[in-house]
């Protein structure tokens, strides 16, 4: 036992520092044998200007027959994977110069279809062997030293003039790609398993104006000569010629196969997708974020071993004429436990905030022990939304022990609240984003199904799970006050510009914020620009700082309302270290104006849409922690002070 306990603290450090080694537990490599079928499968195509995926059969390319859908689970669904089978015919170690998969003829509604994508510079995704295909593309760091990493997909076709391509075709053209250039790297050892382990998964899109001619894959020997000598041959432009007869463009869709060894063992197969060059970025926000840490820290102890020893002494050893005297936060004992106004809806917010933070805590530490490696598709959102659901009894048994310190006494009526609240909140957007989704014909719309299997989720386990935990916190008792509660509420002195309660909770806001926002940065990007985010080890350093980050800021800002003689400190602390979501969501408009090119309506909304859920689930989160920190601070300090 603590054998497998030092190994995985060693593959924890290893992340940390270097995030190439990445392997998944749980999924075994597959050998082929020579001549042995490959299948390739479609995926969808996306873009970053539209946010939108496609299933890859929306477009009319060559299709079977019969298409069928591989088993998906729920992460798939919800990041609009379609996974299917394809034409392509690809034998191990079987090297194939040109193949043809059909010939067909357009209409001018397909063309536009196809041109329409093309100018949103859509990417296809392919799968071999649970490999995403990928575009090689090569990055010089500040040495002039060249590494070859992966882009994920490869493009559906070119715009002819434009800024990435300016030398390429005509201005305001399009060009559809339709040959492809498949390279598969493999690896042998002959010592450890007989045939081949594949490791890569490489496409070349070409496009190519093939000679005229009846070509299909029924006949394999007959192929376009433009297919075998491709040099100076005319790009396939998506324009159907005036001497057309019928009034349709024929294209035919090729490609061809190599096969090549690689050194790369199969362990290390996702290394180039998963290639970074910002790790030092990572590490000089983990520095930063430390600094604040540091700083946040001292001032924690300047109060507790400073202050508050000394205010400690000086209350404790008062006569009764001094004490008439006294100011302070000591004047403010009789009232500082009294409960808050809406004191329901704190405990539910608390509640579902510790729902959102041991969720996210769980998963940070599947991830950072490789279970939710990009290998295992979809398993991250899977994990997440599973995790969330089983969460729902620490919701309602932290929700119901806050309710009962309020002096709350509807339960029942707080368990509902706590079990529909906010989960309603998140699924009432999310549903009129798909509603949306679904108005665009996108493959990431959930199926409606998938709805339904949400909501029994939902209803079917987390909320008796929420009652279950709501039952066991009622039925515990809750620890009494350090002191007793004064019958007549204590008048608050006009407080100062800087202690108004707007000001010092945006305040509160900007250090936790500022303790994450860099790599929120790489997660914006990740998301929507269609990037792998696999650093979790670096994540998970980056939680734990802003936990930290969060208890000081809303600590020292508590024990500064509270020496003012202002006791309304319930809210106040949720709020403190919850404004940094405020924070995140206009860092997330500063993002989408400065670092995207989002041009249509629709995805604007679904854009803004989602980081909304994210910055509730991060208000509810900080917001927790926070309260949490000065509730424990607070009754740690008067417990401390002697009262008559």
């Amino acid at each position: 036992m603590p054998r497998r306990g030092l190994r995985s603290f060693v593959l924890l450090l290893a992340l940390c520092s270097q995030s190439s080694q990445f392997y998944l537990p749980g999924v075994a490599p597959r050998q082929f044998g020579k001549g042995e079928n490959v299948d390739l499968k479609v995926n969808k195509i996306t873009s970053v200007h539209t946010q939108l995926p496609y299933k890859y059969y929306s477009l009319p390319f060559c299709a079977p027959g019969e298409i069928y859908d591989k088993v998906e689970n729920l992460g798939e669904i919800l990041r609009g994977d379609r996974i299917e089978n394809s034409l392509y015919v690809i034998n191990a170690l079987d090297q194939q110069s040109c193949g043809v998969i059909c010939t067909r003829d357009y209409s001018k509604d397909d063309i536009d279809k196809f041109s329409e994508k093309v100018g949103y510079e859509y990417r296809v995704h392919w799968i071999v062997d649970n490999l995403p295909a990928a575009t090689p593309k090569t990055l010089q760091d500040a040495n002039g030293d060249t590494t070859i990493v992966y882009e994920a997909g490869f493009p559906l076709g070119l715009k002819g003039g434009s800024s990435e391509n300016p030398n390429v075709g005509n201005k305001g053209t399009n060009y559809i790609n339709n040959h492809v250039n498949i390279k598969l790297l493999y690896h042998e050892n002959p010592d450890a398993y007989v045939g081949i382990r594949i490791v890569g998964f490489e496409v070349e899109p070409e496009s190519l104006k093939h000679s005229e001619g009846e070509y299909g894959p029924n006949d394999p020997s007959k192929v376009p000569s433009t297919c075998t000598h491709r040099e100076s041959v005319p790009l396939m432009a998506l324009n159907v010629p005036s001497d057309a007869k019928d009034g349709k463009l024929r294209i035919v869709w090729t490609y061809s196969v190599s096969w090549e060894a690689s050194e790369i063992p199969w362990a290390n197969r996702w290394d180039k997708y998963l290639l970074t060059s910002d790790s030092q970025i990572h590490w000089f926000s983990i520095i930063n974020s430390l600094m604040i840490v540091l700083f946040l820290t001292g001032m924690v102890a300047m109060i507790m071993m400073r202050t508050l020893h000394a205010d400690l002494r000086r209350y404790n050893q008062m006569d009764q004429q001094e004490e008439q005297e006294e100011t302070g936060w000591k004047l403010v004992h009789g009232d500082v436990f009294r409960p808050p106004q809406h004191p329901l809806m704190l405990s539910v917010l608390v509640g579902s905030g510790v729902q959102v933070l041991g969720m996210v805590i769980v998963t940070m530490i599947f991830a950072v022990l490789g279970f939710l490696s990009p290998a295992n598709r979809g398993g991250l959102m899977t994990a997440g939304v599973i995790l969330y659901v089983v969460m729902g009894v620490f919701a309602g048994y932290f929700s119901t022990r806050t309710y009962k310190l309020l002096k709350g006494s509807s339960w029942k009526k707080n368990t509902v609240v706590t079990s529909l609240f906010f989960p309603g909140l998140l699924f009432g957007i999310f549903f009129v984003l798909n509603l949306f989704i679904w108005g665009e014909k996108s493959s990431g719309a959930v199926p409606f199904g998938t709805l339904v299997a949400l909501v029994a989720l939902w209803f079917g386990i987390s909320v008796p799970l929420v009652f279950f935990g709501s039952y066991f916190a009622f039925k515990k008792p809750v620890p009494d006050n350090p002191v007793r509660t004064n019958q007549i509420p204590r008048q608050i002195p006009d407080q100062v510009w800087y202690m108004s309660p707007i000001f010092s909770i945006l305040m509160g806001g900007i250090l936790p914020f500022g303790a994450v926002f860099i790599e929120l940065f790489f997660i914006l990007t990740a998301i929507w620009g269609h990037q792998m985010y696999y650093i979790f080890g670096f994540l998970f350093i980056v939680l734990i700082i802003l936990i930290l980050t969060c208890s000081e800021i809303t600590i020292v800002m508590c024990y500064f309302q509270l020496c003012s003689e202002d006791y309304h400190w319930w809210w106040r602390s949720y709020l403190t270290s919850g404004a940094s979501a405020f924070y995140m969501f206009l860092y997330s408009i500063f993002y989408f104006f400065t670092k995207l090119e989002i041009n249509k309506p629709v995805s604007s909304l679904l854009y803004f849409g989602y980081t909304a859920i994210m910055a509730l689930a991060f208000l509810v989160m900080t917001g927790t922690i926070g309260f949490y920190a000065c509730l424990i601070f607070v009754r740690k300090i008067y417990s401390q002070v002697k009262v008559d």
